[in-house]
């Protein structure tokens, strides 16, 4: 089942804007290898969980997959052929904010070789551009 947060102070978000890079989760910290975003965006709480569905498929019981991103944003959207006016839609789907540089995904336990078939099957589903990074030492 999709993520969506528990408790949220309002239903509805305005769009915002996605501006600069991360400044924070944007390096690879619980794993060794990670998948970071190049780009910004929004990611679908659905697309989180077919990519962690991927990855898990892959790695069954050999390595451990680390999911860095929560999807806390709530997108509305209006029935087809609806009229004009009549106010702000309902929520339609739960998003994660993504900015540059972000760390989307992390994987430990395996070898570089496995973590980047593995991590290579996710980026597929990722509606963003993204690369594999390994963890820097210090």
């Amino acid at each position: 089942m999709a993520m969506m947060p528990k408790r949220v102070k309002h239903r509805k978000s305005q769009r915002g804007r996605i501006k600069g890079k991360a400044s924070r989760g944007n390096r690879v910290v619980f794993g060794e290898f990670g998948l970071q975003a190049l780009q910004g965006g929004w990611i679908k709480a659905a697309t989180i969980e077919a990519g962690r569905i991927a990855a898990q498929q892959y790695v069954r019981g050999e390595g451990r997959l680390y999911v860095r991103l929560f999807p806390n944003k709530s997108v509305t959207s209006t029935p087809l052929e609806t009229r004009m006016g009549k106010g702000k839609g309902e929520p339609d789907f739960w998003a994660a904010v993504v900015r540059p540089g972000s760390i989307l995904y992390e994987l430990g336990g395996v070898t570089e070789q496995q973590a980047r078939v593995c991590l290579a099957r996710l980026a597929h589903k990722m509606p963003i551009r993204v690369r594999f990074v390994r963890r820097r030492l210090a």
